[in-house]
């Protein structure tokens, strides 16, 4: 499972965070990240039914496309989240039980982690990849110090703060993605809103 993470990443290494979508704005949602290039949606289980959104986007999301959920903090969300097919399990923290009950299913573990000591626990624990949390307090700098230490093959994937102004810096770094939140999507923009956003940050990428 960790080598879907991975595709994903190399094709459009950004992770979509849909904090607050929805499930009546999923379809347009999921029709307009999907045209700018996006390959993995999130939704934060502090959404509104989170759930049902992320079964539609389950059910409608083209072939290659990788959809999980967020704010995942117990092993029963664990359980919810994968009745619903999603795949990847992303978290604010490091919980060993967590991982275990994603692992166990078969799934993608991104734990969160703000210092190496995490980072080491998380990839003892089995996470397939590192979410760098907050992106805001974890600097290109703080990407480049970590991957001297870091087995070479691990995802780093920064999360917060960035915007397509510090993509760059952040790349040349040694992250492998980035998670989008606000500086992408927000509750109650419209449809116009959220393609230019996309737009601009797959620009940066590219």
């Amino acid at each position: 499972m960790t080598e879907l993470l991975r595709d994903c990443l190399r094709q459009l290494p950004l992770i979509a965070i849909l904090r607050g979508m929805k499930p009546e704005e999923a379809p347009w949602v999921l029709e307009t990240l999907v045209s700018a290039g996006f390959r993995i949606l999130e939704v934060p289980l502090n959404s509104p039914r989170p759930l049902e959104s992320l079964a539609y986007l389950v059910g409608h999301a083209p072939s290659g496309v990788l959809i999980g959920a967020g704010t995942v903090l117990t092993e029963a969300e664990v359980a919810s989240v994968a009745a619903t097919g999603a795949k990847l399990m992303i978290a604010p923290n490091c919980a060993a039980p967590v991982m275990a009950a994603t692992k166990a299913r078969g799934l993608i573990a991104l734990p969160g982690v703000a210092t190496p000591t995490e980072a080491f626990t998380a990839l003892a624990a089995g996470a397939d990849g590192l979410k760098m949390f907050p992106g805001e307090l974890l600097p290109p700098a703080a990407v480049k110090a970590w991957r001297a230490v870091l087995p070479k093959e691990t995802l780093l994937v920064p999360t917060g703060g960035v915007t397509p102004a510090n993509v760059a810096a952040y790349r040349a770094a040694g992250a492998d993605g980035f998670g989008i939140g606000s500086a992408l999507y927000q509750p109650g923009m419209s449809r116009d809103e959220l393609a230019q956003k996309a737009a601009a940050f797959v620009a940066a990428i590219r």
